[in-house]
């Protein structure tokens, strides 16, 4: 198993043993670089995990890098989509119109799908410049970090339940649901073979992001999802891990739980910055005083609105937990630490 990172200039398709390839599909203009697109042989004809992005580079690279490794892209019998982000499902309806084969991916993302395929620009824009104004951005900031209506993925034409087996003859590819990158992520346990294909859920050396949408959203906690998920990967013990992203790597429950400790510092931090605080603050506010990977002053609008949606999310776990508690006024949340 490859441990060291390679760029996507290095990187080629590779047999990786046992009926398993991958093959890096290129995400244009994305510091990611590129998606790992893993195929899984079975009789019907291989099963893809995830696609790559919808773009003619990616699929280029898609179909080229499948014939370097003997597999026609019209043979390939289904894809598994980790989740709807468009560098993993850009590419699945371009699949299926060349090879007649399915669509698959949870429920819960599916369901996304459908809302995304019937959003209007229009309203797009509008409930995510609200959002970012309810959050405490000032209404410049709010008209600039209007991200664009993403172009939805094609729908599913299977909608799959944790503990489901893909329809993978002769294999047993077997579903474990990992919300809180996506509500309807999957990781896929390829339990033949003690290998498991962890989508964004768990990556070598980044974390993924794990945001909340609207930010005051006080119904769900994606980032407790998140973490109650990676203790459900850590007990499936030290498997090889097949990420989407950067490379292959080993013991996937090490991995997990050096990934949960890092988000139990991130909320011990955030608990305190609010306790220093004589008053509520803003999500806003709140995502300006955060550690990211570079200083906020110096993050596009685009990135300012994803931080903001990884603060609510850090804020809202320490809010289920009992830690702080929020004051929503007309106009905007703000959130207060409670005595310990």
């Amino acid at each position: 198993m490859k441990t060291r990172r390679r760029p996507y200039a290095e990187q080629r398709p590779q047999d990786l043993g046992g009926g398993v390839w991958s093959v890096p599909v290129p995400i244009p203009g994305n510091p990611l670089g590129y998606t790992l697109v893993y195929a899984v042989e079975s009789p019907k004809g291989p099963v893809l995990v995830d696609a790559g992005w919808n773009h003619p580079e990616a699929w280029e690279a898609l179909s080229g890098g499948l014939a370097t490794l003997g597999i026609d892209v019209s043979a390939v019998s289904g894809v598994v989509v980790t989740h709807f982000h468009p560098d993993h499902a850009g590419l699945a309806g371009q699949v299926r119109e060349a090879s007649g084969g399915w669509i698959a991916m949870h429920g819960s993302d599916a369901a996304l799908v459908r809302l995304m395929t019937e959003y209007a620009a229009s309203e797009h824009d509008s409930f995510q410049s609200d959002m970012l104004r309810r959050a405490g951005a000032d209404p410049g900031e709010a008209r600039q970090g209007l991200g664009g209506r993403p172009t939805p993925p094609a729908m599913p034409d299977r909608e799959l339940r944790d503990g489901d087996l893909v329809d993978l003859p002769g294999r047993k590819l077997r579903v474990l649901h990992t919300p809180g990158h996506t509500p309807g992520h999957i990781c896929l346990h390829l339990e033949d073979a003690d290998r498991l294909f962890t989508g964004d859920h768990v990556l070598p050396d980044i974390t993924p992001h794990v945001g909340i949408y609207p930010y005051d959203r006080d119904d769900v906690d994606p980032l407790g999802d998140f973490l109650d998920s990676l203790d459900r990967v850590g007990d499936l013990g030290p498997l090889d891990a097949l990420p989407a992203h950067e490379w292959i790597f080993p013991d996937v429950a090490a991995r997990a739980a050096e990934i949960r400790h890092h988000h139990e510092e991130k909320l011990v931090r955030l608990r305190a910055l609010l306790a220093e605080r004589p008053v509520p603050l803003t999500i806003w506010e709140v995502a300006a005083m955060m550690t990211w990977n570079r200083p906020w002053d110096q993050l596009s609008p685009v990135l300012r609105g994803m931080a903001a949606g990884e603060a609510a999310a850090h804020l809202r776990a320490l809010e289920a937990r009992g830690q702080i508690r929020r004051l929503s006024g007309v106009d905007l949340v703000r959130f207060q630490a409670l005595d310990s």
